[in-house]
């Protein structure tokens, strides 16, 4: 282990670039909230009843204690950054902070919120962009942008060990939470998504309600290796995305959340800016693919600050597997109904 904090990797990776030196003590910011964060969860019911509902927004998302504090924190810390905006999940419209900063952050707070009482792993996402020439930042047009323009993204896992994932557009890395001295330490350089997987996460209570694509791909996965893909496969699902993403990191995988018939659910249930565009510049830094089921996720421009897609990322081969599902290049031996109702992806 090469023992580089997290302050000396972003100070190399600055040097004397302006934006990156913005982008840098950005990510510091984020990083010192995100520790505190930490000791806040691993106290539990200490910390009071965190799990306790607060509202519930128009599109049925419930937003917890815990939530509201760390979208609180978070954006305290990034007050004192050269960010000029703050876009969250938690907040209908971007929060002007620094006019004339650098550097505009998306976020989502606290990913997993329905693990919180449960003790499971959960997480904050983060994405950092340039702030556009001559805007406050505070626009939506700040945020509405493809993911490829992304200068750095990553998470915190608070799990049994806090830990975060970077990458500043050269790969992707991991750092752990040194808890006596309150420092990010680099424990993984450059990790790599292996490019085939035998695991998937998704969450087959929804089976009945996916497109046939879908249902296909997944079939097709439970058959085994008496089935048409020739080989056993393992399932896991944490409802965190964070938690997915860490395990498809360190290990491989793909996961898949796919729109489906339920109301509201049809493009999608994760959010392009605040999930689906930070996870997919992560993944795809360490070797791995993330698509809409269509289209490359950082190739695609929102519409909306919470705009919702469908997402499938981690292992290259079976991410564009999946894709050819829904284009309907079925593998041979297939005897499932392709496109029994519309097309899952949109």
């Amino acid at each position: 282990m090469d023992k580089i904090g997290l302050e000396q990797h972003l100070e190399a990776w600055a040097k004397t670039d302006a934006l990156r030196q913005a982008a840098a003590s950005t990510v510091a910011a984020l990083a010192t909230a995100c520790r505190d964060l930490a000791t806040i969860i691993a106290a539990g019911p200490l910390a009071g009843n965190l799990a306790a509902h607060r509202n519930e927004g128009k599109a049925g998302d419930v937003q917890t204690e815990l939530d509201v504090r760390a979208n609180a924190l978070l954006v305290e810390a990034l007050e004192n950054a050269p960010v000029a905006a703050v876009a969250s999940e938690e907040m209908d419209a971007p929060l002007p902070l620094n006019a004339g900063a650098p550097i505009v952050v998306a976020l989502d707070p606290l990913d997993g919120s329905s693990n919180i009482g449960a003790n499971v792993s959960i997480g904050t996402i983060f994405s950092l962009l340039p702030s556009l020439p001559n805007s406050s930042g505070a626009e939506a047009s700040a945020f509405l942008r493809p993911g490829r323009e992304q200068i750095a993204a990553g998470y915190v896992l608070y799990g049994p060990q806090t830990a975060l994932a970077l990458t500043l557009g050269a790969g992707t890395d991991v750092f752990t939470l040194d808890a006596t001295s309150g420092h990010f330490v680099r424990t993984g350089a450059h990790v790599r998504v292996p490019p085939q997987t035998r695991e998937f996460a998704i969450n087959a209570s929804n089976y009945r309600h996916w497109d046939a694509p879908v249902q296909s791909w997944f079939d097709d996965c439970l058959a085994g290796a008496e089935g048409p893909r020739g080989e056993n496969f393992n399932m896991r699902w944490i409802a965190s995305m964070v938690a997915e993403t860490h395990r498809i990191l360190m290990r491989g995988g793909v996961y898949v959340y796919p729109g489906d018939a339920r109301p509201g659910y049809g493009s999608g249930r994760l959010r392009l800016i605040y999930e689906a565009n930070p996870m997919a510049l992560l993944i795809e830094q360490a070797g791995g693919y993330a698509s809409t089921g269509t289209e490359r996720i950082l190739d695609r421009t929102p519409r909306l600050l919470h705009e919702r897609v469908p997402l499938v990322f981690g292992a290259r081969e079976e991410v564009e597997r999946i894709d050819r599902y829904q284009c309907g290049d079925i593998p041979k031996g297939h005897t499932s109904p392709l496109f029994a109702r519309r097309g899952l992806f949109v």
